[in-house]
């Protein structure tokens, strides 16, 4: 990952018991809070949030006015491809 703010992970096992036990617990919490975010950036709902989003923010400018130089493109696209399929079903069928 992008994000490099890991703490050092000791190579070598040193300490009394009580202090390895104290460093696998923050091991431990560290991978169970690591997994959570893995869960929740996974989950269908929000994907498809951050999907929905990422279409908005394309069509639409942070001011909240749409963004014609995005939208006309996909708008002419769109005729185009009724046009033509109007224009195929006519020569198929006459």
């Amino acid at each position: 990952m992008a994000n490099d703010t890991r703490p050092e992970v000791p190579t070598t096992i040193t300490g009394t018991p009580d202090q390895l036990v104290s460093q696998i617990d923050e091991v431990r919490n560290r991978l169970a809070m690591n997994v959570d975010q893995l869960v929740d950036r996974a989950k269908p709902k929000n994907v498809a949030r951050r999907g929905i989003a990422d279409v908005k923010a394309h069509f639409v400018a942070p001011s909240g006015e749409p963004r014609l130089e995005n939208i006309l493109p996909v708008a002419g696209a769109v005729v185009g491809v009724i046009g033509l399929i109007v224009v195929i079903r006519k020569i198929v069928s006459g």
